[in-house]
């Protein structure tokens, strides 16, 4: 019997590198061929079901797929590797979770703990013999996994997004939540008061907001440097540690830093204000990196791939501030229409470089650019850390 994976991204490349002998079927494959790895790359029209004892499957890979419809023994990285990982924490949710991840990381590293999955790493390329993973969890690998489950759940605030793939946000939700059903007694989730009422074994802990879940695990807030946006994921992380250590670590925490593409402030050589929150691929994350620049008159790169989320939310909240909105990506002609019927001025700019240029010649001093797009990059750039890095280069060049 064959084993198969299906989708040739970094989760499958690295179980394909790490054990070899795998089938991997996707449709950039053209005509079958050997890796080095002992590994057969196969185009998806020679897979044969009754042949294949087991097909992993690339998170992100197209659940409509027609490979996906014939697998007899779908299972996802999670199940795949589940007897031989170590305990783990699962964060999850629509915006903040990369943030959570990275700080969970910092905080637990004294004990060992790795973090990986969606922020970057493997599953495959951690160490089963680490004494924690902590791992970035994303709707599609939830949609995938039915057997795996972590001993913490972390769960951000669920808003619309990925619909495209989901194909409602029902069941984008659903997904997120799913994991519950499997969690035990033992186990603990932390997640928003709205979903406290639903099903599971596990030890909860819900919240409303910030305060309310400082409150809750005994965190004094004013010990923590992060704001919003970044305040939840600071304290998520620090009742993660709470939870496994009974310690909070604030100076710690404090040192952490965030990455780059997150609201990430520089200037130009006119002493000029720009800000690459290129990561914000959805429309909370954009209001929240709009609430940070409020009082000012903001210029918004806004759009990309809106993988099929209704954005009105977004610019009825945008309505009100002094904001001009410049206008890329594949998105652009519904924005556009958006802007028109809430009476937001807007420029179409088809490109990233475009907006910069325009942008240029109406910044002023006391003002601010924002590049916070609430859609996805891969329409035009091959992840949003590109999107990014055009964004600031064409800042630089500024003169």
């Amino acid at each position: 019997m064959k084993k198969s994976l299906f989708g040739y991204g970094k989760t499958t490349k690295a179980i394909a590198q790490k054990f070899g002998g795998f089938y991997i079927y996707d449709d950039s494959f053209k005509e079958a061929k050997n890796d080095e790895f002992d590994n057969v790359l196969l185009n998806p029209k020679y897979f044969e079901a009754e042949l294949s004892e087991i097909e992993i499957v690339s998170p992100g890979f197209p659940a409509t797929h027609s490979l996906i419809q014939k697998a007899l023994n779908l299972t996802s990285e999670y199940d795949y590797f589940y007897d031989i990982s170590p305990r783990t924490i699962w964060i999850s949710g629509t915006n903040g979770k990369t943030t959570t991840t990275q700080m969970c990381g910092h905080l637990l590293k004294k004990i060992g703990a790795e973090i990986g999955a969606n922020v970057g790493v493997p599953l495959a390329n951690l160490n089963p013999y680490s004494k924690l993973w902590i791992l970035e969890t994303s709707s599609f690998t939830l949609h995938y996994t039915k057997k795996a489950k972590p001993e913490l759940y972390i769960l951000l605030p669920i808003t619309e997004d990925h619909i495209s793939w989901h194909g409602s946000f029902e069941a984008y939700e659903k997904a997120k939540l799913s994991v519950l059903s499997r969690m035990n007694e033992c186990d603990v989730v932390i997640l928003p008061k709205k979903y406290q009422n639903i099903h599971t074994k596990a030890y909860v802990i819900s919240y409303e907001d910030e305060k309310d879940l400082a409150a809750k695990m005994g965190i004094d807030i004013d010990k923590i440097s992060f704001k919003t946006p970044f305040l939840l994921d600071a304290i998520l992380a620090l009742s993660a540690e709470k939870i496994l250590l009974d310690t909070l670590s604030y100076e710690l925490l404090n040192k952490f830093e965030i990455t780059d593409n997150k609201l990430e402030e520089f200037k130009d050589s006119k002493g000029r204000l720009w800000v690459n929150d290129s990561k914000a691929t959805n429309l909370d994350a954009t209001k929240a990196a709009l609430k940070r620049y409020e009082g000012k008159k903001i210029h918004l790169i806004i759009g990309g791939d809106d993988k099929g989320v209704d954005l009105r939310a977004l610019f009825s909240f945008m309505k009100d501030l002094d904001i001009k909105l410049y206008i890329v990506g594949s998105s652009e002609a519904r924005l556009c229409a958006l802007a028109k019927e809430f009476l937001i001025d807007y420029l179409a700019c088809k490109t990233v470089e475009n907006a910069v240029l325009n942008i240029d010649k109406n910044l002023k001093l006391n003002e601010v650019a924002l590049l916070s797009p609430a859609c996805a990059s891969l329409d035009q750039f091959k992840s949003y850390a590109q999107r990014g890095e055009v964004f600031k280069q064409v800042v630089m060049t500024l003169k």
